[in-house]
């Protein structure tokens, strides 16, 4: 049911209630449109909760109004409000989690400057640590049911940015515990890298709280312009400087993309934030043309960012040219900003012109997970075999996506959430291996792993059988919910192509089970591992199994 405009000034005025699509079902951009078109104001672009009162009006000129106030005048209802240019307190309580990383990024390098050198960077760690610790709190204490949206329509509070912050942040934090053993066997322990990735962090935090074109291509180029330095991170690595030269170019082609689409939108629309852009295509007073090309040059950059088909190219050259300490942050955490950069534009702001963008997204998830999953199979390196494997994965995640259903939307996240934690353990296992000037990157160098380590053996097993998606772990359920949102939806054929794909790809999962627990080990050299990464790559394991029992209770966590 639609409300009609009299009925909805009606509960706004008397019932003060809360202007929601999906609590009162009450078209806003209606309301808006027909209050403008009454001659009248609504200036105010966001829905919040407005209070029941009969307001004096407002003074001209002043600028602190963080309501919206409902005046009754002789022709008729005005609604006027406007957002605060907000002070300190609100600043704190909307940006606390991107403040604590902003500071702690800042206060990394300045600890590491006036510290003692020792090897081991254990003061500039523990404030990483308890910096991704503090943003966790941050975003728990200022989270909560209400959409928010502040600093001029800007950023946006919502719940499922709380449920991705604190994924992202959470598994961060194994990500930092294996990037710092496998940095300190190759030497390269730095505060630098420690920085860098805080800094990426903090990028794909503002992605997933945009409310904007500009908001969140700010946030992208944050992020990417420290993943560029992070391949590079090893200065005496040919390999690290071609694979971050080929991902600068690529990267900035696909942003120049980008911003042509965006640019292609603005021109139609004349808006940059998201319920503007979807306010205008609701209208329909626009060139449709225009409006679809510059959707195709969006999707190609969001397909970029995730290391779609045929937009993948870069992923295997990075992945392999990068030391596996970074490969694990590049190819763990961005999948969960990118999820947060697909569900922004395309669900918020491109809504309206969902029939269009689904039928693209149909087409990169099946190219995806065809070339990603049969290319993998012919692999003799470990990390190129990941990347593929990266790339069949963000098939699955873009089904979720293109259902558009909440549902469908849930498991789209679910999937990116679980893939992120999947992908951290396997380089972190390629990570643990590593010796002193001996780096494990081939399939053959796993043989035997459990007659040299059975821990990381199992754990192992654990996330292969994981992201194969054999039962009862995690990624099992990951995949049947994505594949039971397209059923929904009457694409029964998409998901019988997914599971045949997925049948292919259990393959090279199945292949690294058999090399560590039916071969024979090529060497005897002792695998050596701090007790700290030991016991994180043993939580990870198990978390593949143990939350594969609760399937259901996870994503009753998670929102939309």
């Amino acid at each position: 049911m639609i409300y009609s405009l009299r009925e909805a000034l009606r509960l706004i005025t008397e019932e003060g209630l809360d202007v929601r699509f999906e609590r009162h079902r009450l078209n806003h951009r209606a309301l808006v449109a027909g209050i403008e078109a009454m001659g009248l104001s609504m200036l105010v672009p966001e829905p919040i909760r407005l209070p029941m009162l009969n307001a004096v009006r407002i003074p001209e000129g002043v600028e602190d109004i963080t309501v919206r106030k409902v005046l009754l005048n002789q022709y008729g209802i005005e609604i006027i409000g406007r957002l605060a240019n907000l002070g300190h307190a609100l600043a704190r309580q909307q940006f606390g989690d991107e403040i604590v990383l902003l500071a702690g990024a800042s206060l990394v390098l300045l600890v590491d400057l006036f510290t003692p050198r020792d090897k081991d960077r254990m003061w500039s760690y523990a404030l990483t640590i308890a910096t991704l610790l503090a943003g966790i709190a941050a975003v728990g204490y200022t989270g909560g049911p209400d959409r928010q949206i502040v600093f001029e329509a800007t950023y946006v509070r919502d719940a499922m940015s709380d449920t991705l912050k604190i994924a992202l942040m959470i598994i961060a934090i194994p990500v930092f515990i294996y990037g710092r053993e496998g940095l300190r066997k190759q030497g390269e322990w730095r505060a630098e890298y420690l920085m860098l990735a805080l800094f990426a962090i903090l990028g794909m935090m503002i992605m997933i709280s945009a409310n904007g074109f500009l908001t969140m291509y700010l946030g992208l180029e944050l992020l990417t312009l420290c993943l560029y330095a992070l391949v590079a991170f090893c200065r005496d690595s040919a390999r690290g400087a071609e694979a971050a030269m080929k991902y600068f170019v690529l990267g900035a082609l696909a942003s120049g993309l980008l911003l042509y689409g965006i640019s292609m939108i603005y021109g139609a629309t004349g808006k940059l934030d998201f319920q503007g852009v979807s306010a205008a295509l609701v209208s329909g007073n626009m060139d449709e043309t225009v409006l679809v090309f510059g959707l195709v040059f969006v999707v190609i950059g969001i397909a970029f960012k995730f290391g779609a088909v045929p937009f993948h190219m870069w992923a295997p050259d990075v992945y392999d040219g990068a030391s596996t300490p970074v490969t694990l942050l590049l190819g763990s955490l961005p999948k969960i900003a990118a999820f947060g950069l697909a569900m922004r534009i395309l669900v918020e702001g491109m809504g309206p012109l969902a029939e269009h963008w689904s039928m693209m997204l149909v087409i990169l998830s099946v190219l995806s997970m065809a070339l990603g999953n049969i290319v993998a199979i012919a692999q003799d390196n470990i990390k190129r075999m990941l990347a593929y494997s990266t790339i069949s994965h963000v098939g699955f995640i873009f089904l979720g996506i293109l259902s558009g259903t909440e549902e469908g939307y849930k498991a789209a996240m679910f999937y990116a959430i679980v893939y992120s934690a999947m992908a951290a353990g396997g380089f972190g296992i390629l990570v643990a291996l590593d010796r002193k000037g001996a780096v494990v990157d081939q399939l053959y160098q796993l043989k035997g792993l459990n007659d040299r380590h059975p821990w990381l053996a199992a754990t192992m097993l654990l996330i292969m059988f994981s992201m194969a998606g054999v039962p009862p772990t995690v990624g099992f359920w990951a995949k049947l919910f994505v594949l039971d949102a397209v059923v929904s939806i009457d694409m029964t054929w998409l998901a019988i192509v997914a599971v045949a794909f997925s049948i292919i790809g259990a393959f090279y999962y199945l292949r690294v089970v058999k090399f560590m627990y039916f071969d024979k080990p090529i060497d005897d050299a002792p695998v050596e591992v701090g007790g700290a990464a030991q016991f994180a790559l043993g939580v990870n394991g198990i978390a593949m199994l143990a939350l594969g029992f609760f399937p259901t209770l996870i994503m009753a966590y998670l929102h939309i």
